[in-house]
């Protein structure tokens, strides 16, 4: 009986110990995807893959995304002339399949599981500030379905586990947008601040782009918005004014604020609902939260400056984070161990690093 018991205990460490969990990173002045395996004490980049068309123009990788079923990941060049692009790779052989035009600046992305179309913020840095929009690609044929009028520069947007709403932030708005994926349209707006500015109590049918170009531009400066597993609640990172907010989605109000480190810009709920983790660009940490308690438990000293997106991976135990660097130096890939809250390692990628998405975990 003692025997069995040991053997089953080696057996089962020996699992743990050859977990590999595989991430994809992008390189934003170098362009280039870097694909990384890490094994729970080490990372190291297995693929440097080139991405863009023009040999002598930098054109920009920034959003990534992983399709529901894993055998896709897309990519959004945000530089072209003058429009960005997404592309669309198949994982493992890294083969470029197709691509999409879309419109100024396209940034973050996901594919809803209701609906299988990607849906892409534009952020739109050109010009005048001015509503800008959400594509929606049909990721069989490539090509744009529908664009969706938000607010001005729109970056973070997440969508909903159950794949039924899509929200993002719109920086220069400083509003929530939810976007109803099966009616295609804006459902709901909410500023993301803890208490209302006077120009922000239009509604989105009588904003008109006159006013959006007149109007004085909030502090709060949304950059990130991710929903918990659970679906009820949004977690909004207001970078102009150093703090998170909690939303219930179900009151369709602010909840809960956490306060943060200078500059916060990504957050990521872990799996299993017990983490909130939240890169701090302009402090160069990153801060990992309990979300129970809404106590943070450590901020960490990233390993570059200017710390930029995170990802967890689906056991909840690791969270990898890029951070761009400054200069001519390289970008990193930071991995924190969520348990034990430390650094375990770092990677060095390329310049500027950005977009980072969640791949796939093997034992």
């Amino acid at each position: 009986m003692v025997f069995r018991i040991l053997l089953i205990i080696i057996i089962t460490l020996g699992s743990i110990k050859g977990r590999e969990y595989f991430i994809y990173v992008t390189s934003e002045s170098q362009d280039e995807v870097h694909l990384i395996r890490f094994d729970g004490k080490k990372g190291e980049i297995i693929k440097d893959i080139p991405v863009g068309v023009w040999p002598l123009e930098i054109e920009g990788p920034h959003g990534i995304t992983i399709s529901p079923d894993g055998k896709y990941w897309y990519l959004s060049l945000a530089h072209g002339f003058p429009y960005g692009h997404v592309y669309k790779y198949e994982t493992g052989t890294d083969k470029l399949i197709d691509r999409v035009e879309l419109g100024l600046f396209p940034a973050t992305m996901q594919i809803s599981n209701a609906t299988g179309l990607l849906y892409v913020v534009n952020f739109n840095l050109h010009g005048e500030h001015e509503p800008s929009t959400i594509s929606i690609i049909d990721t069989e044929e490539m090509i744009e379905v529908n664009r969706i009028e938000t607010g001005v520069m729109p970056h973070g947007s997440r969508i909903t586990n159950d794949g039924l709403k899509q929200y993002s932030v719109a920086m220069m708005s400083g509003t929530l947008y939810e976007l109803d994926v099966l009616k295609f349209e804006i459902s709901r707006t909410l500023f993301t601040g803890a208490s209302k500015h006077k120009h922000m109590k239009h509604t989105m049918d009588s904003m008109n782009h006159k006013e959006m170009k007149s109007h004085k531009m909030p502090k709060e400066k949304p950059t990130w918005v991710y929903p918990h597993p659970n679906d009820k609640y949004l977690y909004v990172v207001n970078n102009g004014t150093d703090y998170v907010v909690e939303i219930d989605i179900n009151k369709w109000a602010i909840s809960r604020k956490f306060n943060t480190d200078k500059g916060p810009y990504n957050c990521e709920v872990s799996p299993n609902g017990k983490y909130l983790v939240i890169t701090y660009k302009s402090a160069a940490k990153t801060g990992i939260w309990d979300l129970k308690s809404g106590i943070e438990l450590a901020r960490i000293k990233n390993t570059r400056r200017v710390t930029h997106g995170v990802v967890i991976s689906p056991d909840s135990k690791y969270a990898f984070v890029s951070v761009e660097g400054v200069r001519g130096e390289p970008g990193s890939v930071d991995i924190f161990d969520l348990d034990n809250l430390v650094l375990v390692d770092h990677i060095e990628v390329g310049k500027q690093a950005g977009g980072i998405a969640f791949w796939k975990m093997s034992d």
